[in-house]
């Protein structure tokens, strides 16, 4: 079972947004990491172990990073809002606030951001968006530039607009999970502790976020991005051609990092090859933080 994690709320605008906190034993100055899962998972997304080496959590702790990883509006502890109000604007305005807060509560010097599919997206609209928090970079994986017409992303976005709803455990596996090879069993168990209800206008605004927003966004984000596709993605297109055609959009980045997660499912990071995800999103994120440093020398000299 995922090992027990410190749970953080935030109240903003009437509203709670709950988080779990990991870290390390003492502090080490590497940059907060914030994580926005994506739809029909809570945050205990980034707590399944994928891999022997354990989960997100636990390999970004052990490599000396404090985590912070949100449950988004009506996931977990955090407050649901009614299908009208339930844009991922909206999901980006609430989680901003909380993560400044958060960044306040923690002493946070840096914040490299984190979003997975849905969460993915949002990252992306919060970095879009200029935030206050000292943001060095950010890493959206299970999500590009191309979702194939016809597929399993449409196929759940045509359901009834006002409804939840909770899909049995082999119907979400045959979407997240890749070829039998990519993952193992316990992978899949700890998963299905992580599973939530799902309301269907977020599986209705996903498949439309890339025709609809992506194009406009991406030349306003102004940090260096990261972008991992599955090789077995059941909802997006991750050819090669696919994955350049979403790097050439964030022309404002001072360096994109975008590749196929080779051997894993949607989720990336429940599959045995997510590991090499995650060290890339670290490794990324020490490139984001010298970054960091050399603009802020530069901005002082």
């Amino acid at each position: 079972m995922a090992k027990q994690r410190d749970l953080l709320t935030f109240e903003v605008d009437g509203h709670t947004i709950t988080a779990l906190l990991a870290a390390p034993a003492e502090p080490t100055g590497k940059p907060l990491i914030a994580a926005l899962h994506g739809g029909t998972y809570t945050a205990r997304y980034w707590d399944v172990a994928g891999s022997p080496a354990g989960s997100f959590l636990d390999v970004a702790v052990a490599h000396g990073h404090t985590v912070v990883a949100f449950d988004r509006p009506g996931y977990g502890g955090s407050t649901a809002l009614t299908p009208d109000a339930n844009t991922f604007a909206r999901h980006g305005e609430l989680l901003d606030a909380a993560l400044t807060q958060a960044v306040e509560r923690l002493a946070a010097d840096s914040v490299f951001l984190v979003g997975h599919s849905i969460g993915g997206m949002i990252a992306l609209m919060i970095a879009a968006g200029r935030p206050e928090i000292p943001l060095i970079g950010v890493s959206a994986t299970g999500m590009g530039a191309v979702i194939p017409s016809g597929g399993a992303a449409e196929a759940l976005g045509s359901l009834p607009a006002d409804s939840t709803v909770d899909l049995p455990y082999d119907q979400r596996d045959q979407v997240m999970f890749g070829p039998e090879h990519t993952y193992r069993a316990e992978g899949i168990r700890q998963a299905h502790e992580s599973y939530a209800p799902t309301p269907v206008r977020e599986l209705i605004q996903a498949p439309r976020w890339p025709k609809e927003h992506l194009p406009a966004l991406a030349p306003e984000v102004r940090v260096p991005v990261h972008n991992a596709l599955a090789e077995y993605d059941a909802l997006w297109s991750s050819g090669a051609e696919n994955v350049a055609r979403f790097a050439a959009l964030f022309t404002a980045a001072p360096f994109v990092d975008a590749s196929v997660a080779r051997g894993t499912g949607h989720c990336i990071d429940h599959h045995l090859l997510g590991l090499a995800t995650q060290l890339r999103q670290l490794a990324f994120a020490e490139e984001c933080a010298h970054w960091a440093a050399r603009q802020k020398s530069e901005s002082v000299s």
